[in-house]
């Protein structure tokens, strides 16, 4: 994972003395900051793209365009290298907080996946934006939720992780959300307001034909309906009806759910599902998703890791779709092992009378009723716990150390447990 970054950065240096074209989403950005820089319109022709660059809209929000300026300074090539050493780091971040097996060929098995590789080298951002997304989310920093609203100033699509701290009980991660979201696009407003009015009336929707865009590489609910009815007048209206559905159900299954990772995982799919436009390179939440069931049941991991080649037959027939909507089947299935295991089979393990085992259990099979404050945060510890076993007696009036200072005979703990070795 180290040596990667140094290989990108020599790629783009290669490129940029050879002349050669790299990185068509990144060269995006760049000509956006650059348009900036020199007071022209964000969202008219980029006169900053290079030649060999297709004439791609601007399509991100004009605080998006601020925060590329470092960008504007580079060759075309460096300013892929400087986006993909960051889509590198991100990986790792990714990596570590899904518990990834540290192997070295954890990293070549990421870059097989059709939504990485393609990521890295169209130079998009979208694993930057998981990975805020994943720190928000499953971090301990004291100032939670301040990164989910950079990510969705920057995109608009990771608002949906606002819904998803709303849903699981974090108001006041949502609250500041919400807060950095706002703030940052008010800055955007005053810096550049002709085209953060373009941007909200215009360029949002107009960008790619979002409403009826009906290629194979869209791979949303939108994408999929637009398909299948030949791009009808009346298709993106059933398209927001199953959008709909499939938001209230995804939040409905996100309360459910006791696992954080899990639950986010099926706010992710229901996100992708839902935008009008989800490219085959928005879709690098399968490699959380890939981690995950490789840990669990390899079973489930092999198949799908194989339907994110990309291949385009699968694309065609909307696989990424089919694998979104299964995601909170699979997230689920897993959810009834645990309860299976945990909360009703005590007589399949020597140590599975463990108070901490079975208070687990419990609230694994009440967590349909919890109010989600007393939760299971992390089912990952189970295994931990049952290890352990219970904790021995202790006496009440037992020092620091652990020695017991009541008259012999008169000591709680073994009274208690007369069998306890003291």
């Amino acid at each position: 994972m180290i040596r990667f970054p140094l290989v990108l950065v020599a790629i783009a240096v290669v490129c940029w003395l050879a002349g050669w074209p790299l990185g068509i989403d990144s060269a995006v950005y760049r000509a956006g900051a650059q348009a900036v820089w020199h007071g022209q319109p964000l969202y008219a022709a980029l006169p900053g793209l290079p030649d060999w660059a297709p004439p791609l809209p601007f399509t991100y929000p004009p605080i998006s365009a601020i925060g590329f300026l470092t960008l504007a300074a580079l060759p075309v090539q460096l300013a892929w290298g400087l986006v993909s050493v960051a889509s590198t780091g991100a990986l790792a971040v990714v990596s570590r907080l899904c518990d990834a097996p540290r192997s070295v060929l954890v990293l070549p098995a990421m870059l097989l996946l059709e939504p990485v590789w393609r990521t890295i080298g169209f130079g998009q951002i979208n694993l930057v934006l998981m990975a805020l997304v994943l720190v928000d989310v499953l971090g301990t920093h004291r100032h939670r939720g301040l990164l989910i609203g950079l990510a969705a100033a920057v995109k608009l699509t990771p608002l949906i992780f606002v819904l998803h701290l709303l849903v699981v009980g974090r108001r006041a991660d949502a609250a500041r959300a919400v807060g950095a979201f706002v703030g940052l696009h008010a800055v955007g407003a005053l810096l550049l307001p002709a085209d953060t009015v373009r941007f909200w009336t215009s360029a949002l929707m107009g960008g790619n034909s979002a409403t009826s865009n009906g290629w194979f590489g869209n791979q949303s609910l939108n994408g999929m309906v637009q398909r299948l009815t030949g791009e009808a007048d009346w298709a993106f209206g059933l398209a927001l009806a199953l959008c709909a559905v499939t938001v209230v159900v995804a939040m409905i299954l996100v309360r459910r759910t006791s696992d954080p990772l899990d639950a986010l995982l099926i706010t992710a799919f229901c996100g992708l599902l839902v935008s009008p436009i989800s490219w085959t390179h928005h879709w690098v939440w399968v490699v959380p998703l890939l981690l995950v069931l490789a840990r669990r049941d390899v079973r489930f991991a092999v198949p799908v890791a194989l339907v994110f080649t990309g291949a385009q037959v699968l694309l065609e027939a909307s696989a990424y779709v089919l694998v979104g909507c299964a995601v909170a089947g699979l997230s689920m299935t897993w959810r009834s092992r645990l309860v299976t295991r945990y909360g009703k089979s005590r007589a399949h393990s020597s140590d599975s009378s463990s108070p901490c085992v079975e208070a687990v259990g419990r609230q694994l099979s009440n967590a349909d009723s919890d109010t989600g404050e007393e939760e299971v945060s992390d089912v990952r510890h189970v295994s931990l716990l049952r290890r352990r076993g219970p904790r021995p007696a202790r006496c009440r009036r037992a020092t620091p150390a652990g020695r017991c200072v009541s008259p012999p005979g008169a000591c709680c703990a073994r009274r208690a447990a007369p069998s306890d070795p003291r």
